[in-house]
């Protein structure tokens, strides 16, 4: 077996750069990538920690007539290393093109109206589908789909990429390929007269307008040829994960969607004054958008650095893998936050977990309190409680 080979990369949306920079490295074999986190990032390694929040939705992206692309990666933020992510809306007959993701796989949330989409596999099995507020997609890196409004209303949707360096701007459009290769290329390649290309957009077309699309969607030319997994997920059609005192979690990874190897997605939904608890996840970064409600987001970086951001509908929030952080609801009413991880399996470890996972003499040492103390704490993982606390 060949010995892996081991190199240095800044990934960006057109494909891996051997570009050295001081953070993660990479062990490439089989053209797969995997990060070890063994080099101190500089985005977190200083004597505090940076920023964490960013203003997703005041920022201006790219906008073309009502439709509109917003997105967040190490650009706008620079912790956010591990995933990206993209606010979109498409106006009543508007289409995010055909296209595809180098380096990234997709996963997206519909916050609002009605999407299509469309997406082909490299055995050149392709998946029709459509979808509403609470559904979710997830398209596996490098295969070709596209996004497309459905009815009268305006969709909105969040995009959530595996990938920190990934950019929405740097896509693979099929418009872009086309418009620059040859004309007698590309009659060749489909047995037409050069002519036919003639009409043809000469640039990249990002999004596309035309009618509202049919409904039902027409089958695609070949014919229709189903892919062994769906792309598709019903989050909120279904009940909770687990319901609690201070508000609900709905938690959908690959046990529960097997084609999103790469992401896993909760929706949490806080109370007024509910806490989400103190946590790392030990396999994971995590990336949040706040659908609705203000919150405090804390997070820990050890060394005696902590940081606290308060942030608001339409605000992102990043933790790296690994770092304490906890999420509390600061607003009058009910607060929900979309979160992805860049995980196809959820892991996480809570302290109240932590500390139920002790003896009470290990405690009474390590903090130099009475055992009796720790009696009165949790006897069991908290994770999320209102906001009296869970005793209250």
């Amino acid at each position: 077996m060949p010995k892996p080979q081991r190199r240095e990369f800044l990934l960006g949306a057109a494909g891996l750069s051997a570009v050295p920079f001081l953070g993660d490295t990479a062990t490439v074999q089989g053209g797969d990538v995997s990060f070890q986190n063994n080099v101190p990032d500089p985005a977190v390694s200083g004597k505090e920690l940076p920023t964490f929040k960013y203003a997703l939705e005041k920022s201006t992206g790219k906008v073309m007539r009502s439709s509109y692309g917003k997105e967040a990666t190490v650009t706008q933020l620079p912790i956010s290393k591990g995933i990206a992510g993209v606010s979109m809306k498409i106006e009543p007959g508007g289409m995010r093109e055909m296209h595809w993701h180098a380096t990234a796989a997709e996963w997206a949330f519909v916050i609002s109206g009605r999407v299509r989409t469309t997406v082909i596999d490299p055995e050149g099995s392709a998946e029709t589908n459509d979808f509403e507020p609470g559904d979710i997609w997830y398209f596996p890196r490098g295969h070709g789909h596209m996004l497309q409004c459905l009815g009268n209303e305006p969709c909105h949707f969040i995009l959530i990429f595996d990938n920190g360096y990934f950019s929405e701007f740097g896509t693979f459009s099929v418009t872009d390929w086309i418009g620059h290769a040859p004309k007698e290329l590309l009659a060749k390649n489909f047995g037409l007269p050069e002519a036919a290309f003639e009409s043809f957009p000469k640039d990249e077309v990002y999004f596309a307008f035309g009618p509202v699309p049919p409904e039902p969607a027409k089958p695609p030319l070949q014919g229709l040829k189903p892919p062994p997994l769906t792309h598709k997920y019903r989050l909120l059609a279904q009940p909770p994960h687990r319901t609690f005192e201070g508000g609900r979690e709905w938690r959908v990874d690959s046990s529960s969607f097997p084609i999103s190897k790469t992401i896993t997605g909760v929706v949490l939904d806080l109370d007024a004054g509910a806490l989400r608890e103190l946590h790392w996840h030990p396999t994971a970064d995590e990336w949040q958008y706040v659908i609705s409600g203000s919150v405090s987001v804390t997070m820990f970086g050890s060394h005696g650095r902590y940081r606290v951001e308060s942030l608001e509908a339409g605000d992102v929030g990043y933790v790296p893998q690994g770092y304490g952080h906890s999420i509390e609801n600061t607003g009058p009413g009910p607060a929900r936050i979309l979160i992805g991880f860049n995980t196809g399996i959820y892991q996480n470890i809570d302290l109240s977990q932590w500390i139920a996972g002790n003896p009470a003499d290990v405690l009474a040492t390590n903090f130099s309190q009475p055992a009796a103390l720790f009696e009165k704490f949790p006897k069991k993982d908290v994770f999320l409680t209102d906001r009296d606390g869970p005793n209250g």
